[in-house]
């Protein structure tokens, strides 16, 4: 079956099925192009939760979906890949996570939402990387914090803030591998370019950045600058939305997914 009959089935069973699609950003061009709403992985299962459909075809990973159903409890949320998993979350198991929280029983927890459902159930606040700083300013200057999963992030924020937050060792290897070495070598080249980054990344590459903020904060930079070019340190899917919505723009990456498919097999599942 060639990619315009998956197009033409996906868009029949969906009618039949009553379903919608929701996709990442980070997922690559076909999978975006055929979803019916793109966004964050909150700002998706807020919308999940909105929508009067009775099946969430949600092209993500695992941590995704389960946040997805937390937030509409009555309906069915597929996961086109059920091997679809987050570096990040998986960098934080549950049963280890617990018992870093009991060795320090006078800390609140502030979990990234990107984790799992099991993470979130031992945390006393849940965060973004657009809230997160607002979030930990909340909390009087000597409460103790544990902060996971994410220790880029933890570090920016402990930055930002003056904290000292307690920071659970996780990571996400995309942005893990984000390059130093590459990120200096494309500004050289592009000297106009602005630095773009994501909070997951290293503080080295957080220095040199001339914005730092979340998947689609990222997007809304770059819609709303008068710059034309950008180095972008975050996952390359995001790079379709920015290049569908600014095609006058150009964009670099400085580093080295769900196909259709999928998305038609699991509609088929149900």
């Amino acid at each position: 079956m060639d990619k315009i009959q998956l197009v033409s089935e996906i868009e029949r069973l969906k009618k039949e099925k009553n379903a919608v699609i929701m996709a990442h950003y980070y997922q690559n061009e076909d999978i975006q192009n055929i979803a019916d709403f793109l966004g964050d992985s909150l700002a998706l299962a807020q919308q999940a939760a909105q929508t009067k459909a009775d099946i969430i075809v949600l092209c993500g990973v695992h941590f995704m979906g389960e946040t997805a159903k937390i937030l509409s409890p009555g309906k069915k949320v597929l996961i086109p890949d059920a091997e679809a998993g987050c570096s990040l979350a998986d960098s934080c198991p549950a049963d280890a996570f617990e018992a870093f929280i009991k060795e320090h029983p006078d800390h609140k927890v502030i979990s990234y939402v990107n984790t799992s459902a099991a993470v979130k159930a031992l945390t006393d606040v849940v965060v973004t990387s657009t809230n997160a700083v607002a979030i930990v300013e909340s909390f009087p200057k000597d409460e103790k914090i544990i902060f996971g999963p994410d220790r880029n992030l933890g570090n920016y924020i402990n930055g930002l803030t003056g904290r000292n937050m307690l920071l659970w060792n996780g990571a996400c290897h995309v942005h893990e591998q984000v390059s130093i070495e590459k990120l200096v070598k494309l500004k050289e080249q592009h000297s106009t370019a602005k630095i773009i980054a994501h909070p997951e990344c290293k503080k080295a590459v957080l220095t040199l950045a001339d914005f730092i903020g979340s998947t689609a904060s990222l997007i809304n930079y770059v819609q709303k600058s008068d710059n034309t070019e950008f180095i972008v340190a975050t996952e390359s899917g995001v790079l379709h939305e920015m290049r569908r919505t600014c095609p006058d723009k150009v964009l670099y990456q400085p580093h080295q997914t769900i196909v259709l498919v999928h998305v038609m097999n699991a509609l088929l599942c149900v």
